[in-house]
Formats: C-alpha cells, structure tokens, sequence
C-alpha cells in the first residue's frame, strides 16, 4: 500500500487532438506548485494524474493545499493505492474504514466503485456489493445509505486500484500558461485581484501594474498590494508587479484638466502606460475590476472613453456582477481581508467631487492636450520599479 494524491483534471479532457499539450503544461504546474515539499513522481493516466511521493514523511496536508490552487485541476483525493487484486481491495478497505470511525462517529456508508481496467473479473456493481457486504459484516455498527451516507468509499480499479473516501474539491479552469499573458492593473481593493484571478483561472499568465502616488499614498499602500500580488502568486505563479510612479501626473492633471473630468482622464493615462508596460513584456491584453454602473468612471460612457486610450484588449471579467459576488470570490481566494485594510491607493487620493458620468471623447482629448501625456507616460515607465513576487 502507497499514499498517494489522486488529480481529477477538468474541462482539459475535452481538448481532442489538443489535450496532451494542455495535461503536459498541468503535469509541470503541479510539480511547480509542489516545489519544496520533497520528490515526488507526477503520472497520467486515463483522464487521471496521480501525485506519488518518494517518502512516507511527505506532507500530504501541505501539497494537498497547494494542488487546490492549481488551476486546471477540479478536485483532488488522499488515496491509497494498492494492488488490483480482491482480496488486497477488502484487506485495506477495512483499515480505511478503521481510521474513519477513530475519529468520526459515522453510522452509514455506500461503496462506489469505477473499473477502469476491464481485465478485472469482477464488474463495478459486483465489486461494490461484495465490499458492501464484507464491510457490514466486519462493522456491525454501520448500515448501508445509497442516498445520504454518512462516508463513501470510493474503489477505482484499473491497472493499480485505489481506494479512498474525500473528494476536495479546486478552482477547475484552464492550466496557467496555456492561453498567453495578460497585464493586470491592480489597485488595493476588491475588484482587481479578484479580476485578475479570474483571467488567470483561464489559462492566462498575468503581470501586475500598480499605480503608486507618494507621499499621497503611504508605504504602506504599497506594500498592502504586494501582498495581493503574494495571495494571487500562489495561484498564478511568479508575479511580476511593476509600481508606476503616478504623483507627478495626478497633480499635472489637478492643475490643467476641468475637475469634472479628472477621473477619467487619469484613468485613460493609466490604461496608456500599462498598455506601454503591458507591451514591453509580451502581455497581449490588459485586465481591470471594473464593473458597469459601480462607480462613475464605469458607465458604458465612461468605460468607451477609457478603451478609445489603448489599442489592445481590455478584459474586464467583473462586468456584469454586483459587489456582492466579487466580495464571495474574494473571500473564498483569500484576498478579501488584505484588500480592506484602510490605505488609500491613488485612485481615492485625487478624487473627483462631481465626476462626468456621460464624458465625450473630444471633450476629454481637447483638456488631455493641455498635458504632455507622452513626456508624463514615458517617464513614468522609466522610473517604474519592477519586484518579483513569488508565491509563499
């Protein structure tokens, strides 16, 4: 008998012709993910990747915990794996049972049972009525629930068999780094690391462009977003967060531009330097939080305007959702705590009493040339300062 983690891959298996290519970039995320715990053997086989640890001292609890955040993967088991034989299958499934009822006060149960390998004499419903069968006569105590049992034990049969009775489950998506790279501006809220999730819960390799105001904003701002770009690390991998130095150009925009129309021109310039930053590093699309109608930059108008800056994609994976919804995706990654920690990033710091909600272009081009946008942009990338933010 060997401890084993059973990998359920996600949509990957419809892939086709195209799958091994998508189970390859998996196999060497999960051995990226598991990175430190110690040597282990990564395989696949029949829509299953299994995760074998050389020692029995491995920290099954630990990798168990980084393999959630894996994207590509939907759920993952603690299994036993032990020889395809009967007799092997009811010997261990009766010490499995043992160690649940230790520490649980279970009173029913099922059996389900996949034969992959179909050499085996016995056939799936055959296998889980004879285990049934043994197992109450070995724990009088319990009785057999097909509807609501208390545990089931799962048997998977194929060429080793498996036993096992979690089912944890993951994120699903697309394994990182199989749909390209995008470049996520991050703020210190909600929104934008729960954006940025999202993007890369589809296969997309994601950069990071934070817009840093001091002495408006304090280090603290600072170092609050490198901690949202640490919690998504371990999701995404190696971020690269780049900090854009943005207090000259918010002040050039107080003094020249109409008040009413600072908001969006501000966002505009944000959009051109990370679009400028975005290109530099092979990132082909930019990625934001914003959602329609949550403030008045996001309105339809407001949100054309703002896309009239750039000339690549701008994803914007919350569009359509409440506050509500992204604070339940931002709870359940783990970003949410971080993000309502109270330091102003430098989006609240220039604020705009009575910003236009409905701004038109040529209104905001004719205030944007009182400003030498390309001088102020393009010093802004020079004095950008780039930190490597690995998962912890």
């Amino acid at each position: 008998m060997k401890k084993v983690i059973l990998v359920r891959c996600g949509e990957i298996i419809l892939k086709g012709l195209n799958r091994p290519v998508f189970e390859s970039v998996l196999v060497s995320n999960i051995k990226k993910a598991l990175y430190g715990l110690g040597k282990v053997d990564v395989l696949k086989s029949q829509s299953r990747i299994y995760v074998e640890p050389e020692s029995e001292q491995y920290d099954f609890e630990a990798a168990v915990k980084r393999l959630t955040k894996v994207f590509g993967i939907v759920s993952l088991s603690p299994v036993w794996k032990i020889d395809t034989n009967f007799e092997e299958i009811k010997k261990h499934s009766i010490l499995m049972i043992n160690d649940l009822l230790e520490n649980n006060n279970y009173k029913t149960f099922k059996v389900e049972t996949k034969r992959g390998n179909k050499r085996f004499p016995m056939e799936s419903p055959e296998i889980s009525r004879e285990l049934g069968e043994h197992i109450l006569n070995k724990f009088p105590s319990l009785t057999v629930d097909v509807n609501n049992p208390s545990f089931t034990l799962f048997v998977e049969v194929r060429e080793s068999s498996y036993i096992y009775s979690e089912i944890i489950a993951a994120h699903g998506g697309m394994p990182l780094g199989t749909n390209g790279k995008a470049t996520l501006l991050l703020s210190g809220g909600i929104d934008s690391p729960v954006a940025g999730w999202m993007i890369a819960k589809r296969g997309v390799e994601i950069e990071a462009v934070h817009f840093y105001s001091y002495p408006y904003t304090s280090e603290r701002a600072k170092e609050k977003v490198m901690e949202l770009a640490r919690i998504l690390a371990a999701y995404c991998g190696e971020i690269v967060l780049h900090i854009v130095p943005f207090t000259d150009i918010q002040l050039d925009i107080n003094e020249k531009c109409p008040q009413d129309e600072s908001t969006i021109i501000m966002r505009r310039i944000m959009m051109m330097i990370s679009e400028k930053i975005a290109k530099s590093r092979g990132s082909m699309a930019l990625i934001t939080g914003e959602s329609v109608g949550q403030v008045a930059s996001q309105t339809i108008q407001s949100l054309a305007v703002t896309n009239a800056a750039v000339s690549i994609p701008v994803f914007r994976p919350l569009i359509g959702m409440d506050k509500n919804e992204v604070i339940e995706i931002a709870r359940r990654i783990e970003t949410f705590e971080t993000s309502i920690l109270p330091y102003e990033d430098c989006c609240t710091v220039f604020v705009a009493k009575h910003p236009k909600t409905k701004p038109r272009l040529e209104h905001i081009l004719n205030s944007e040339s009182k400003l030498d946008v390309e001088r102020l942009a393009g010093e802004a990338v020079k004095n950008t300062e780039i930190i490597r933010i690995k998962p912890n």
